[in-house]
């Protein structure tokens, strides 16, 4: 079915009314909660409908005042007439933009998986640098970045590194980084200096919450053990660290960076739970299924989304074609923000097209 745009706007308006009679009707405290979550939901969109509607009244009475016999009338008429046919067009795209569909696990917090791909130490120490990079992002978003698990080379690379971030709208912000991020540096293990290539992927799933997914305690194996590598006497002497098998599917998540072995527990849950929700979000949309097989791959580099050439300092996004010649501050975490802001743009035009 074509989307119809006006009365897409009749209908939401609609049901805001709708809902604020319920509401003033419904007795349950469940029902009203319902009730309210969607009126609230509602609320910006239908402010916005509000003040379009306004514009275009206000515009249509300008139009009438244009043709009027005043001269001098007619040149203020018309001033306004061409400020508010702008002011229409920006709040009508404003309008288009908040009727797409949202992704539900948009406002949720993420579980961020780095892993070094192809290249040796080379992509460990590149992993290392992306993990660095996302830390560095999320603090100038003010979101919490925890350390769940970080398996280390010998020379300060990362095999795997995995993060919970919370904060406001993680998911939104960090969903597109998901995929292969390849680099081509002078390694600092290579006394030639020559230029190498290697490659890290990237997975960020929406953290799950009890509601989202069920999993029966007889599928999980629940071992402890002793923790490795630095971290003080406690690596040692006590069995903190675990790791939670889901027998099913065979997924396995080990937590070890807290002294405390319930912590740890949790940690693992969370990031279980956040891999069987990312399945079951991929059986249920197919599209977002071929996405993620697209973006996130082995480590082949091949199967690459972005590029960050440190001798031209330029990073490269391949799926937009957009190149920055900022290559330190990305890095650094400041210039991430206009990648995001280009593929969430990228994303809405699409989705938008889809839609008309």
């Amino acid at each position: 079915m074509a989307f119809n745009f006006e009365e897409n706007l009749s209908r939401l308006l609609t049901r805001y009314d709708e809902l604020q009679a319920l509401m003033n009707e419904s007795s349950g405290a469940a029902k009203f909660a319902q009730l309210s979550k969607e009126y609230s939901d509602l609320g910006p969109i239908v402010e916005q409908i509000q003040s379009l509607r306004r514009a275009r009244a206000e515009l249509a009475d300008a139009e009438a005042m244009a043709t009027g016999d005043d001269p001098e009338m007619r040149a203020l008429a018309e001033e306004e007439f061409h400020r508010l046919k702008a002011e229409v067009r920006d709040l009508e795209a404003q309008v288009q933009l908040a009727l797409i569909p949202k992704d539900e696990a948009d406002a949720k917090n993420a579980i961020l998986e780095v892993r070094a791909g192809t290249g040796g130490e080379e992509a460990a120490l590149f992993a290392a640098d992306l993990f660095r990079m996302y830390e560095r992002y999320a603090a100038r978003k003010g979101w919490k970045f925890e350390i769940v698990d970080i398996s280390e080379t010998g020379i300060g690379g990362f095999k795997e590194a995995i993060a919970n971030v919370t904060g406001r709208n993680v998911f939104a912000r960090l969903k597109f980084e998901s995929g292969v991020h390849r680099v081509q540096r002078v390694p600092a293990t290579e006394a030639q200096g020559r230029i190498h290539t290697s490659a890290a992927t990237v997975a960020v799933m929406p953290e799950a919450e009890d509601v989202d997914i069920e999993i029966n305690p007889a599928d999980l194996r629940i071992e402890t053990m002793r923790s490795q590598g630095a971290g003080g006497q406690h690596v040692n002497k006590t069995d903190s660290a675990v790791r939670i098998t889901h027998i099913p599917t065979g997924f396995f998540v080990k937590c070890q960076e807290n002294k405390s072995q319930h912590k740890n527990r949790d940690r693992a849950m969370s990031i279980l739970k956040a891999r069987l929700y990312d399945v079951q979000r991929q059986a249920l949309d197919a599209k977002r299924s071929a996405d993620r097989k697209s973006q996130v791959g082995s480590g082949d580099r091949s199967e690459r989304i972005r590029t960050y050439n440190f001798p031209q300092g330029r990073v490269t996004d391949h799926r937009i074609n957009i190149t920055l010649y900022k290559i330190d501050e990305v890095m650094d975490g400041a210039g991430l923000d206009e990648l995001v802001d280009a593929l969430t743009a990228e994303d809405q035009a699409a989705r938008l097209a889809a839609m008309n």
